[in-house]
C-alpha cells in the first residue's frame, strides 16, 4: 500500500512539473500562391503609341477617358494585382513629368523601408527609363518610367488590391517585378501612330 502512495505522489508531482511550461507565440502564416511559369505575347494590335510583351496571365484593358486615351491597365486577376500605366506626350515638358513621377513615388517614403533607383537604357529603341523598387509595408511595391526624351512619356504603378504586408505579398511582387523588368525589355516606340 505504501509503495502505491508513493507512486501517486511522485506521478502527481510529474505531472503538475510538467504543466509549468511556458508557451511559445507562433508566427503568422500565409497561404502559399503557386505562381504560373512566366509566359509572354507581344501586345500590337491595340491602335497605341506604344507595343510590348504582355505576360500571359495579365489581362490588358484599356482606360479611355478625357485626354488619357492611351492609359491601359494590366490587371493580375488571381494575384489581386494591377499595374496602372499612363501615357503622356511630352511637350517641352519632360522635365515636370519626370519631377512628377518623383514626387509620386517619394509619397511612399513616409512607410518605406527604402526606395532603390535603377536606371534602364535601350539605345537601339529609343527607350530609356527608371525602375523604382520599394521596399517595406508601401502601397505600390514597384513604380517605373519609360520615355524617348523627346515625344513620349510612359509610366506604370503596381498596386495590389489588399492591405500592404510585405511579408504576404513578397513572392507575388518579386513574380510581378520580373514581368515589369520584360515589359521594360521589350518596349517600343511605334512610329506611325495617327
Amino acid at each position: 500500500m505504501k509503495l502505491f502512495r508513493y507512486i501517486n505522489i511522485t506521478l502527481i508531482i510529474c505531472l503538475s512539473a510538467s504543466c509549468n511550461k511556458t508557451s511559445i507565440p507562433r508566427p503568422y502564416g500565409y497561404f502559399r500562391v503557386d505562381l504560373p511559369q512566366h509566359t509572354y505575347r507581344m501586345i500590337d494590335t491595340l491602335n497605341l503609341p506604344y507595343r510590348f510583351d504582355l505576360p500571359g496571365n495579365a489581362v490588358l484593358t484599356s482606360r479611355i477617358s478625357k485626354g488619357d486615351e492611351y492609359w491601359i491597365d494590366i490587371t493580375y486577376p488571381k494575384l489581386n494585382a494591377t499595374i496602372y500605366c499612363s501615357y503622356k506626350p511630352v511637350k517641352g515638358d519632360l522635365p515636370d513629368l519626370l519631377e512628377d513621377t518623383r514626387k509620386i513615388v517619394y509619397k511612399h517614403s513616409v512607410r518605406a523601408d527604402g526606395i532603390g533607383e535603377k536606371v534602364f537604357d535601350n539605345p537601339e529603341k529609343n527607350v530609356h527609363g527608371i525602375l523604382y523598387d520599394l521596399a517595406g509595408n508601401t502601397a505600390s511595391q514597384v513604380q517605373f518610367i519609360l520615355t524617348d526624351s523627346t515625344k513620349n512619356f510612359f509610366r506604370g504603378a503596381l498596386y495590389f488590391n489588399n492591405v500592404p504586408n510585405k511579408d504576404s505579398i513578397a513572392p507575388m511582387s518579386n513574380y510581378i517585378r520580373e514581368d515589369i523588368l520584360r515589359i521594360m525589355e521589350s518596349f517600343e516606340w511605334k512610329r506611325n501612330i495617327k
